[in-house]
Formats: structure tokens, sequence, C-alpha cells
């Protein structure tokens, strides 16, 4: 692995976007490039450290209703159904696998994808290095700390009141592409290749996009580079969540329940720790890792446009009594300026009525980032007002 993120990793990174004497760069992208702010976050205690100073402890504003987390219902056994889906068929325009994707979509909003193209060592560098970061000193992660008026760089998400219960998590969160996009002086420099590996496991992530965006465009009845049209630019954001170990992992929660803004998202979860839960059925499902896989759900962005047929899909992340646990969560989106609503035809879509307005999503995603996450709240936004 040193190998990979010595030699390979290193050889490759002056021929990457943005990446290419990165440090020299900084000043220049900082002076000269527009970079979008998203969100502003408050600050609140480090999720980490709190852990590591008194393990027994759960501070008050992160404690959950005790009658909210006894109701809720764990289906394990349903794990097995969660669909997995071969990338490589569906890059092929196989017409099984498309129609498995469709009833993917239109059952669950999550699957699992094999043979991605994305190489294991890809993945395996890219857990090793972050997971060596969220290791380091917190003075050194403060480094790269989200600014007080963006939800880029290293801390915590999400927070908008002093009152609202916390999640039991830390992450750092970076916008990748397009490279404009970067702001690079909150991407870590230790351990050395983290630069290198986010890099390179976000570009074979965003091929992978692509190629999902087809098959999507597919089955909803539209030529295959719609989709991917309609986003004008492709932008991806990344965002690594560490979730400490809790010993009373009963009354917290690593993520609140919510769906994702996005088009699609597109999670790399390390294979010995199960966490991620998606909710089907009225209960909560653990979606179980098969190593080397990738998680695909259905986002905000394809619930509208496919007017309703594949819907955005609740899930939330639990913690672990005694293993801390890292996602890797990739958020495909359109360019701020895209107006997205319902496309002209879809087949078998729920409804011929329109069932949401036209949006812009650069108002639809800052809306979002604005508010707690709290379950499908976000798509009211987005809802014709006799649907509310």
């Amino acid at each position: 692995m040193g190998a990979l993120r010595n030699g390979l990793l290193k050889s490759q990174s002056p021929a990457l976007p943005g990446i290419g004497n990165m440090d020299s760069n900084i000043k220049e992208f900082a002076e000269e490039t527009y970079v979008p702010t998203f969100a502003p976050s408050l600050p609140v205690p480090n999720a980490q450290e709190m852990m590591r100073s008194d393990p027994f402890q759960v501070p008050e504003r992160y404690a959950r209703n005790h009658d909210d987390m006894q109701s809720d219902t764990v289906q394990p056994h349903l794990s097995f159904e969660i669909p997995v889906l071969d990338l490589s068929l569906l890059s092929k325009g196989d017409a099984e696998e498309l129609k498995r994707l469709d009833l993917a979509c239109k059952d669950w909003g999550f699957f699992q994808v094999i043979n991605h193209g994305v190489a294991s060592e890809v993945l395996q560098n890219t857990k090793d290095v972050t997971a060596e970061f969220f290791d380091l000193p917190l003075e050194e992660k403060n480094r790269y700390s989200m600014p007080s008026d963006d939800i880029q760089g290293y801390g915590h998400a999400y927070v908008v009141s002093e009152e609202q219960t916390l999640d039991w998590s830390d992450a750092l969160i970076l916008v990748v592409y397009p490279t404009q996009y970067r702001k690079l002086q909150l991407w870590p420099n230790q351990p050395t290749g983290i630069r290198e590996a986010i890099e390179m496991y976000s570009s074979e992530v965003r091929r992978m996009a692509v190629e999902l965006l087809g098959s999507l465009s597919l089955i909803m009845g539209t030529e295959k580079d719609a989709l991917l049209g309609l986003h004008k630019e492709l932008v991806l954001g990344l965002r690594v969540n560490y979730y400490p170990p809790c010993r009373s992992p009963d009354k917290v929660l690593g993520l609140s329940p919510h769906s994702d803004s996005s088009t699609i998202t597109i999670l790399m979860q390390k294979d010995d720790v199960c966490g991620l839960q998606v909710r089907h059925g009225g209960a909560w499902v653990p979606l179980k890792p098969i190593p080397n896989a990738l998680v695909v759900n259905v986002g905000d962005a394809i619930e509208i446009w496919s007017n309703g047929k594949y819907k955005s899909i609740e899930h939330r992340a639990v913690t672990n009594e005694r293993k801390a646990r890292i996602s890797y969560a990739a958020f495909v989106c359109p360019h701020d300026d895209v107006e997205i609503e319902p496309l002209g035809y879809v087949p078998d879509a729920e409804s011929s009525d329109k069932m949401y307005k036209k949006v812009r999503f650069g108002d639809y995603l800052r809306q979002s980032m604005n508010r707690k996450l709290d379950g499908k709240a976000n798509i009211d936004f987005a809802k014709m007002e006799t649907l509310k």
C-alpha cells in the first residue's frame, strides 16, 4: 500500500487537475478564482476528542429522546434484499441489468455496485490515509477547520441552533469538482499522500457517476447523455465522516435521518463495521458492506426529475460500541444555476401531473444546508403547493 501512496500516486499527481504544485497554487486559487460558499454551521465540540477524554459520558446535547430511540424498528434480515448491481453490465446497456436498476430505484432507492472499475488499491489507500488523518492530534486537524461562512473543511455540519440534538460524528468536507470550486487551503497536508488519494478516488467516482447517469437516463425514457447534459457542469462534493465508538450506542446517532439533496450519492464504507441504515417499509434496514463494493442512493434531484418515480430515501448512521467507523460520501450534483423540474415523460411515473415545481438547484441546495438534518423535509421546498 505504501508503494501506491508514495509511488503510483506521487508519480501521477502532477497530471491531475488542480493537484500538481497544489501548495504553490493555493494563493493563486484564493485570489483569482471565485469559489462559492455553501452554508455556515455553528461550532460544536469535537466528538472524537469527547470520546477520548471520557468514553463513558454522553453529553446532554448528543443524547436522543429515549422513547424515540426505543420505538425505532430495525430489521436486519432485510439487509440481504438490498439490490446489488453490476456496473459493467449497466455500462453496456444490458437490458436485464437496466430493469434491475429500475426496480432498485423504485423499491429501495439504495443499491450496492460491483464491477465498478475502481481498483481495490485505490479504495484501500483512500481508507488508509484518511484514517491516519483522523488519528492526528486535534491541533493539526484544526488547521483545516471550517470557516464561519462555509461547511468546507474539518468540523461538524448542519448545526443551525444551540438547541438541536447533535450527531456523534466529525467530518472532513471538500468540494472536489469542478476544480475551481476547491478551497485548497482546507485540503489536509498530512498524512503524506492524502491530497493525491482524495484526488484519485474522486476522479474515479466522477467517472462512475457519469456511467450511472447514463443508465438512469435510459430507464427514465430519455437519451443516454440527457441527465449529464442537464447538469451543465458536474459538481462533486466529498464528505468523509468519522464516527467515534460510543459506549451507549442506544443513546446517540452518528448521523440524523435525512435524504440527500444530490442527484445521486456514491458511498464507500469500511468493510468491518456496519453503521448505515436505510428506511424501508417504515423500518430501518442495516446496509451491510460488501467488500470493495460501493453504495449508490437516489437523491432529491432525481426524485424531482423523475416526477416522484424514483424517490430519495431517508437514511441514518448508528454508532458502534467498540469500533470507530469512517464513511466516504461523494455527492454528485448539478451546477448551481441549473433549474430542475420533472422531465416531460418518465415511463410509469407516479403521476402525469407535475408533482414538483421548477427550482434553481443552488437555491434548493442552500435551503437544505441551512437547516438541520430532518428526514425528507427538504423536498417540500420543491413540491407543488397542493401536495405539501
